[in-house]
């Protein structure tokens, strides 16, 4: 998404006070006065007619590699560092260079916010990290904000959205050029608000630099991404830098895990707490708590307090004590931000409850025979035991759970994944998910590995491909039981071999479901 109107502006004012130069290389003063554009982007293949495109190193590649597709695409200029600078010489793409001391990924917020024009959106501006719940939350956020009439812009792992118009989300947070190209249209559309899913490597790989958000959310840490960040430590430092000035004008912080402590403490901006009754630490005092009222296959009950600004009850759609307490974590950040909790009961009350559709989470794909079957995205040892959890709360029989791991992302967490299915279920059917260019069968060794400290090994069965995985988990299944498929809910795809292969994993179950005579 890119805003239909926008300036188009001199490569000399866009750069200009934002990005150093290397010394010896053509500098700003050595460009065509006339050389302007009106878009950034860091992939070549995105690119479109005047666009200012940014060579940076990747994981695998250096973007400079494909200047030339970006010139192809109508790039009017390339920036880039000394070692993308070597790869445009020596491939002879025609377009003018210029080369930063650094990889330009250091800069591209700034630049695309000036060329963007989000230095002020004139709207509220929400922000939310943690290793779980940040879809859940930001997905509260916007069904209240539209609750109350306004005109809501979304970015999560779930979906991009402004007003009614989506589109699918593959990274939590996209890169710097995007998400202010995304800020951008937000402010042509006219939203009122502005939701966005920070993760720890938009925080670390400068993909919000340029944002400034009103409100912050913290909702917890846990063990992931320690392929990237080595210990959990600088994993939550990564994190900590969105409870700066730099990002921030407020906060409001779950104190439900240790991690939620340290960023209270250690935050530079003013800070509310939340906590849940029941899970906050005793002795621990939070200004918010939440509290679970009622808990059924369908909804969830809970009540918020504070002690001045009152209580509020109402329930989601959704089952689990987490997932309130995301709801809650929502609710105060919108306090914080300046609504009476009297405004935002008075619309939940016309519809009874937050009115959330979270894709993937926790949603329930089967009907009102058979066992029931809930599909979740959770894919972190925390994660899989807090939804494992939910589901037990609300079923008389006994849960099965379907379980795999991600290929090339953090192999560290995966026994525990394993330990945390196994606790919590009745029967662990070891799967595929998305093996990319790992061999699936070690990938599921190292579940079952960990599944086998946490119980026997006729509590695990393996069945490598998933389509049969959720038909031998409804064979071993009665109508008081319930199944919970952890890891796929919120995609469309499988990623095997590097080749992304269409499978959906909410239609599969209700189709293996309707195979066995149930409705779904």
């Amino acid at each position: 998404m890119r805003p239909q109107q926008r300036l188009t502006l001199p490569l000399a004012d866009i750069l200009s006070e934002i990005v150093p130069l290397l010394p010896g290389e053509p500098g700003l003063d050595a460009l065509d006065p006339a050389l302007s554009a009106r878009g950034v982007s860091m992939s070549a293949a995105e690119v479109e007619p005047g666009d200012l495109f940014l060579g940076v190193p990747g994981a695998r590649f250096h973007g400079a590699a494909f200047a030339e597709q970006a010139r192809a695409n109508g790039a009017v200029a390339i920036l880039t560092d000394a070692a993308g600078a070597a790869l445009i010489r020596e491939n002879g793409v025609d377009l003018p260079l210029l080369v930063s001391t650094v990889s330009p990924r250091e800069f591209a917020g700034k630049l695309a916010s000036r060329v963007y024009g989000t230095a002020d959106l004139h709207a509220l501006t929400l922000g939310i990290t943690g290793t779980n719940g940040k879809t859940s939350t930001a997905h509260f956020l916007d069904a209240i904000m539209r609750q109350l009439g306004l005109i809501t812009g979304l970015s999560s792992t779930a979906e991009r959205r402004i007003g009614d118009q989506a589109v699918i989300s593959h990274l939590t947070t996209p890169e710097a050029p995007e998400v202010h190209a995304l800020l951008g249209t937000m402010i042509e559309a006219g939203v009122d608000a502005a939701i966005i899913e920070v993760s720890a490597h938009a925080l670390t790989r400068h993909r919000i630099d340029g944002v400034s958000f009103d409100v912050v959310g913290f909702t917890n840490l846990s063990h992931d991404h320690l392929d990237d960040y080595g210990t959990m430590d600088n994993y939550l430092a990564a994190k900590q830098e969105l409870f700066t000035p730099e990002y921030a004008r407020r906060a409001v912080v779950c104190l439900d895990t240790p991690a939620g402590l340290t960023v209270r403490d250690q935050a530079t901006v003013p800070v509310t707490t939340i906590g849940t009754t029941g899970v906050l630490t005793p002795g621990i005092v939070a200004d918010w708590m939440v509290t679970i009222e009622n808990e059924n296959p369908r909804f969830t009950e809970f009540r918020v307090d504070h002690p001045a600004l009152g209580a509020l009850r109402t329930r989601i759609p959704l089952i689990g004590a987490h997932m309130a307490s995301n709801a809650g974590l929502a609710i105060a950040m919108l306090a914080e931000a300046g609504l009476s909790l009297a405004t935002i009961g008075s619309a939940l009350a016309a519809d009874g409850q937050i009115d959330a559709h979270l894709p993937g989470r926790l949603v329930r794909v089967s009907g009102e025979s058979g066992p029931t079957v809930f599909v979740d995205s959770g894919h972190t040892p925390d994660a899989i035991e807090k939804s494992l959890h939910a589901v037990r709360q609300v079923t008389a029989g006994k849960v099965i759970m379907i379980s795999g791991a991600d290929g090339e992302r953090d192999p560290s967490k995966r026994e525990d994944m394993g330990a945390a299915a196994a606790a919590g279920s009745d029967l662990l059917i070891i799967t595929d998910h998305h093996s990319r260019r790992e061999n699936p069968g070690e990938i599921r060794a190292a579940l079952i590995a960990g599944a086998r400290t946490r119980t026997t090994a006729d509590h695990i069965l393996e069945v490598a491909t998933p389509e049969k995985a959720i038909r031998a988990a409804i064979e071993r299944a009665g109508a008081t039981d319930t199944i919970l498929w952890c890891g796929l809910a919120s995609q469309d795809y499988r990623d095997v071999d590097g080749v992304e292969r269409p499978f959906d994993v909410a239609e599969e179950s209700r189709r293996a479901l309707r195979e066995h005579g149930y409705d779904a």
